[in-house]
């Protein structure tokens, strides 16, 4: 299994994606059971859910966004709250278990451990060699206060949003951005070298252009079917008085292969790849002035929930079905307005028979949705369903 080590000494598979032709036939997805053990509170879980409305309520550490978590590492192999896999062991235990039932044209058994010395995937009982076989067995968009980062981050945060929706939906797109970050690592490691070998350099910078390429065309592409989505996103939330716009801007500006001939010396004294779409970012603008700057903290608020509703709108119309909603927290941080901006898309999963599960204490749930949800208590690490 391709995997990545991070920066926090864990280790995640690189990205997501299924093979297009298990979506060709619409179909309702939801999450039917989840187990756990010894996954951060929890010793022991196993739980089914029906489709539809999910209300977590609890106090705080009581383990209510450690359950989005797994279902969210069920969906991405990976955790929304940015750590490794050592991080989600409970504590003084080796190793941690999810696993769950996805419900969708037929059923799938998905199992994951993960320890220092191991780490299995499986997929109805057959282990996992690509990530291609399984990534979009479930998919999942969860909403959460990390968010923020997609405009106080770096443009790193930024490119992974890209890449997520890309790799969620073209299935090119990561066996691609994999062959490019390859080209880089090689290309760097040859620049970094004592006494360069100029074929070999010139032989990486030729894969390096023609993947690189691909990957800005297809970034290039997206923009202009993700950024009406979000701009009416941000206009329900917000209202008309303000404006988002959203700027693909490549780190290449003109010919690849010319730019990093341009570059060569710069290269050469810094030992490290100076340009190319792994340098790529998002404009976020808001009335026209950069968002990371000028933004308040309510709008910017409102911009990453334009976003991830955007990303939510497309993996629907891609894919015939909504993708499972993780809410961690967000409505109690909202005004009215802004919450029933996002109440729209709550509505259009609940008529498609979706799977919403949407965390809160006693104190700020939505009241709005009362009459239709499921509601567990979580408290120190148990699920109980209450009604």
């Amino acid at each position: 299994m391709d995997v990545c080590k991070t920066a926090r000494g864990g280790c995640t598979p690189r990205i997501f994606f299924r093979r297009q032709g298990a979506f060709r036939q619409p179909c309702r997805v939801h999450l039917a059971h989840l187990r756990l053990r010894d996954f951060r509170n929890y010793a022991r879980l196993d739980v089914d859910f029906p489709p539809g409305f999910h209300l977590l309520l609890g106090d705080n550490a009581q383990g209510k966004t450690n359950i989005l978590e797994a279902i969210y590492l069920l969906a991405t192999l990976r955790s929304f709250r940015g750590v490794g896999g050592a991080q989600m062991i409970r504590h003084g235990q080796k190793g941690y278990f999810a696993g769950g039932t996805v419900m969708g044209q037929g059923t799938a058994e998905v199992k994951a451990y993960w320890s220092l010395r191991e780490r299995k995937l499986s997929l109805n009982g057959e282990p996992v060699r690509k990530l291609t076989e399984y990534l979009g067995t479930l998919r999942a968009v969860v909403f959460c206060t990390e968010d923020l980062l997609l405009v106080k981050g770096t443009a790193r945060v930024r490119r992974r949003f890209l890449d997520l929706l890309l790799a969620q939906t073209h299935p090119a797109y990561l066996p691609l951005l994999q062959r490019y970050m390859r080209a880089v690592r090689s290309r760097n490691a040859v620049l970094k070298q004592r006494a360069l070998d100029p074929v070999l350099l010139e032989s990486f910078t030729r894969d390096l252009v023609a993947t690189g390429g691909q990957l800005m065309q297809l970034r290039r592409e997206l923009l202009p079917r993700i950024s009406p989505l979000a701009r009416l996103a941000y206009r329900r939330i917000a209202g008309d008085r303000e404006e988002l716009r959203i700027e693909y801007t490549p780190a290449v500006k003109e010919d690849f292969a010319t730019e990093l001939a341009r570059l060569r010396a710069r290269e050469l004294s810094y030992r490290t790849t100076l340009i190319g779409p792994h340098r790529d970012d998002l404009r976020l603008l808001i009335n026209d002035q950069p968002a990371g700057h000028f933004a308040s903290e309510g709008q910017k608020r409102s911009l990453v929930i334009a976003l991830k509703m955007a990303q939510a709108e497309y993996l629907t119309g891609i894919h015939g079905t909504p993708p499972v909603l993780l809410i961690d927290d967000v409505m109690g941080e909202l005004d009215a307005k802004r919450r029933s901006g996002l109440l729209p898309l709550l509505e259009r999963t609940h008529h498609a028979r979706g799977q919403v599960f949407m965390t809160c204490t006693e104190r700020n749930w939505p009241r709005e949705l009362e009459r239709r949800v499921v509601t567990w208590q979580v408290e120190s690490g148990a699920l109980r369903r209450q009604g």
